[in-house]
């Protein structure tokens, strides 16, 4: 598999504290990778800086290889990068059709935007009943469709999925988890932050541990399963 992602001795300062350090990172096309750790490690600096939501000190991100370390985040959306951030953050007042059309802002092609976003309803059959409803007063896990299906509207090569299982029910999560696999399986790669660490690796190819700011152990995600140094600090 060709290489997508590859970041190459990356060190990221977030309010006067280094938040990344030396950090060294590939995601294959075609792959789920998962970076796991504490919080407070950087999992989420690490995709903010991916997006170029933030700057980098040193080092380098290349994609497609292509270097974009130096990018705006709109320029890497239009790439075929999104991000789905942590806490969803909806466009609250806002219809449930308003945050799709948001999602396709750095596209022109209204004819298909539109095809998409009937795309999205089929997918999200429980958005579809919702279209014309208040983004806020949506569930948690509504939300959570509702910030991948809105990512998925710039038709992106490589998602970034932070924490999708936060502060949703068990079966809800295992739904969202349900349609990672699918678009998975339908050729989106994706880098996955999730703070349940036994699903992520369950659910991915291959993973990194970050541990304040620094990657320490890396592998097929099978591997990390197993690794008793995994198992003690993440897996209970």
């Amino acid at each position: 598999m060709s290489i997508l992602l590859d970041i190459r001795s990356l060190y990221v300062n977030y309010g006067g504290i280094q938040a990344l350090q030396d950090i060294n990172l590939v995601v294959r096309a075609g792959e789920i990778v998962t970076l796991i750790g504490a919080n407070g490690a950087g999992k989420t600096t690490a995709l903010r800086a991916i997006s170029r939501l933030l700057d980098s000190r040193s080092g380098s991100i290349a994609y497609g290889g292509r270097d974009i370390t130096r990018l705006r985040a709109y320029e890497v959306v239009r790439l075929g990068i999104a991000q789905v951030p942590e806490g969803r953050r909806m466009l609250a007042r806002q219809t449930v059709l308003d945050n799709l059309q948001l999602g396709a802002y750095a596209r022109t092609d209204r004819a298909a935007i539109g095809a998409d976003i009937e795309q999205q309803f089929e997918r999200f059959p429980l958005l579809a009943k919702r279209r014309s409803q208040l983004a806020g007063t949506l569930s948690g896990g509504e939300q959570q469709m509702l910030a991948i299906a809105r990512a998925l509207m710039s038709r992106p090569k490589l998602l970034l999925l932070d924490e999708p299982s936060l502060g949703l029910a068990p079966l809800v999560v295992r739904s969202i988890f349900e349609i990672i696999r699918e678009l998975h399986a339908a050729g989106v790669t994706i880098l996955l932050v999730e703070q349940n660490a036994s699903l992520a690796l369950q659910t991915a190819d291959r993973g990194y541990v970050l541990e304040a700011g620094r990657i320490t152990i890396e592998g097929p995600a099978t591997e990390l399963l197993a690794d008793e140094r995994v198992r003690k600090a993440y897996l209970g």
